[in-house]
């Protein structure tokens, strides 16, 4: 790290922190007050990108006001829920905006749900209302509908639907003005604005709850970080329905002055042309994104670009070198958060493979904790005394959170709607009684500089031959194997075998050799961690935000009668991985072969 690193990097956190510095003083200020005082003061300048328009300032600022009176008609007051599920449209900013400024919390249900599970998110919000946009409307009517409370209503915007009211037509309504004191009982900061569902990949989702004050102060504080000005421009790709598209790109660019480019889904084909040709400065990347492009073929735009800093969080040490030389990319700011979290770690320096660390100055403000973990029983240790221990250096432990006591806002842990999953992530007693810490539930190592590097998943790792698993570092290791390009690396049980052995899912090239991958795999991988069984794809299924969905693989685990693509099991008196029958598995299961 040199010391212009140094330098950027506080910076960086000192731009943060003045941007944020006020937003307590003034408990109504959120942030659809904000985008409508920007509304007056930048006025015809650009403010959002998309396929179904083009907006400025004032422009968004006059739309949000339409949906705040139509909220008022309708009787929503605050504490009133509606659910919205709508791809990613300038519209979708404007209907959250408009109905959080007058106290409602806008539930942002994931587009990519259907039926039962679709239910359920709107079920543990409880909305009055449901806003569907006519693209997904049929899905509606089809699978989830009749699983819906009758007292909900279902609106319809863009083209109209048989069964569902007219959303624009009642909008149009209503006037665009300046909203009026009697229009405008604005909520305090304390209150809830949203509802942002975790991505549902081990379970059923959750709403976690997003208060006006976290709202404004991951927008502050990412304008801030990244330094946003007017000119700048955002390549905004990631699902609106989440916090790092639909909150941290586009109020941070907002609350910038900056214009948000917002683009339907991501496309490693369209990608450079696109970013080129919107004049982009900025890009939110999933670190998945960054992988899709390192493996896609030379675009000659890929380097004839304005990028002058992506963030992210997820982009993986073994591609962070190649990304950043191979693309040109000035500048990487990686970070850790997530939804629900009370902390968030800042790798301002651009130290590979880190998410991150805590400056000494900021370190009494932010109290994190590596805690000493046991695989087995998937939870902290516990000393003689009852208390928790902190890792040494470079030990890896769960990460944690303190929860402030009080009514202090910074480190506080808003929970989910379902009060049973909130209080199964706070941790007490940690290191003295009545403590309370936020469970992460992410493994992580701190090395002797402070900085934070992800480890694994808690019940992603495993134990085998004795030795503790990471699914992560071996999913590292595997993407650097020849004709590798996507992997899931689980532990599945074997009968009368101590812990569990892996399992790799790949997909692969079409030169992709399995007698090389075995040499590969042994060249990077102790043999405790080496994958016993390997399974290739056609594709790997992933969630909105790039999450492989992997509990349908955990489920089949390595039985040939459930399993229809190519399977093998590692003979090592063979030295190769043979194919996994019905014959060879039954005699795994009955001992008969050891493994």
């Amino acid at each position: 790290m040199t010391d212009t690193d140094s330098k950027t990097a506080r910076a960086a956190w000192v731009r943060a922190l003045a941007r944020t510095a006020t937003i307590e003083r003034e408990p109504t200020t959120t942030l659809p007050v904000i985008i409508d005082r920007l509304g007056s003061d930048f006025g015809t300048a650009t403010a959002l990108v998309a396929a179904d328009a083009t907006m400025s300032y004032r422009d968004l600022a006059a739309r949000a006001r339409r949906y705040s009176r139509w909220g008022r008609a309708r009787g929503l007051r605050r504490g009133a829920v509606v659910a919205l599920w709508m791809p990613n449209r300038a519209e979708y900013l404007c209907i959250w905006l408009g109905l959080t400024r007058i106290g409602v919390t806008v539930a942002l249900l994931n587009t990519q749900l259907t039926g039962p599970v679709l239910a359920h998110s709107i079920h543990i919000v409880a909305p009055a209302h449901l806003i569907v946009d006519s693209s997904l409307a049929p899905a509606l009517e089809a699978g989830t509908q009749p699983l819906i409370p009758p007292s909900v209503t279902v609106w319809v915007s863009g083209t109209s639907h048989k069964d569902f009211v007219p959303l624009e037509a009642a909008v149009a309504e209503h006037s665009d003005a300046p909203l009026e004191p009697s229009d405008d009982e604005a909520p305090t900061l304390d209150a809830t604005a949203l509802y942002i569902f975790t991505s549902g990949t081990t379970g059923l989702p959750k709403a976690a709850k997003v208060s006006h004050y976290r709202v404004m102060q991951w927008s502050h504080w990412f304008a801030g970080m990244m330094n946003i000005g007017r000119e700048d421009r955002m390549y905004d790709c990631l699902p609106l329905y989440h916090s790092v598209g639909g909150v941290v790109a586009a109020g941070a660019t907002l609350v910038g002055g900056g214009a948000l480019v917002i683009r339907p889904r991501f496309s490693a084909s369209d990608f450079w042309r696109d970013v080129h040709a919107e004049r982009c400065t900025l890009f939110q990347y999933i670190g998945e994104l960054c992988r899709y492009l390192v493996n896609a073929a030379p675009h000659p735009l890929e380097t004839q670009h304005n990028l002058r800093l992506v963030c992210g969080n997820g982009l993986r040490p073994e591609i962070w070198e190649t990304f950043k030389t191979r693309f040109a990319i000035p500048r990487i700011l990686e970070y850790y958060a997530s939804t629900e979290g009370n902390f968030s770690l800042y790798n301002c320096e651009g130290e590979p493979g880190s998410i991150g660390r805590i400056p000494p100055f900021l370190a009494q403000r932010l109290p994190v904790a590596l805690l000493r973990f046991d695989v087995e029983s998937e939870a902290p240790m516990r000393n003689a005394a009852g208390f928790c221990e902190r890792t040494a250096a470079s030990e890896v432990g769960e990460a944690v959170g303190q929860i402030p006591q009080g009514d202090a806002v910074v480190g506080r842990f808003e929970g989910y709607a379902d009060e049973a999953a909130t209080a199964r992530k706070v941790l007490r007693n940690v290191f003295e009684p009545g403590d309370a810490w936020y469970r992460t539930g992410d493994l992580m190592r701190r090395d002797e500089r402070g900085f934070y590097y992800f480890m694994d998943r808690i019940g992603d790792t495993y134990r085998w031959k004795g030795e503790n698993v990471s699914t992560a570092e071996v999913q590292s290791a595997l993407s650097a194997c020849r004709g590798v390009l996507e992997s899931v690396v689980f532990g599945v049980a074997i009968p009368g075998a101590d812990g569990r052995a892996g399992l790799a899912a790949l997909v692969v090239a079409e030169d992709f050799d399995l007698a090389q991958f075995r040499r590969d795999v042994a060249q990077r991988l102790p043999t405790y961690a080496r994958p016993l069984f390997v399974r290739l794809l056609r594709t790997l299924e992933a969630t909105g935000t790039f999450k492989p969905r992997k509990q349908d693989l955990i489920g089949e685990g390595f039985d040939p009668e459930k399993i229809r693509d190519p399977l093998y099991v590692d003979d090592p008196r063979a030295q190769r991985y043979v194919p996994l029958d019905a014959v060879r598995h039954a005699a795994i299961l009955s001992g008969r072969v050891r493994l």
